[in-house]
């Protein structure tokens, strides 16, 4: 198979999750993330906007979002189901 499409194997992804303190979505987010992450041996981190004028100035309307790879992959619900399959596709 060509490296161009080639799927990249679940524990070799990257989710980050962009939230901020007292955010009651955010929490929601992480549980999904921190549970379907574990599942599917991913790794994945936290980022903070209240710490990152970047993300703050990027993200602020949409927290919590979350990128797999880099890339935005949901915001505001995290959807279990689909991001198993984003992660596993």
């Amino acid at each position: 198979m060509s490296p161009l499409f080639r799927r990249k194997a679940p524990q070799d992804r990257l989710v980050t999750l962009v939230g901020k303190p007292g955010c009651h979505l955010c929490d929601d987010a992480r549980a999904v993330v921190e549970g379907v992450c574990g599942d599917l041996g991913v790794a994945w981190e936290e980022k903070d906007i209240t710490r990152d004028p970047a993300l703050h100035e990027q993200y602020w309307e949409q927290i919590p979002v979350v990128l797999v790879d880099g890339r935005q992959h949901t915001f505001w619900r995290v959807d279990e189901v689909r991001l198993r399959k984003a992660l596993t596709d």
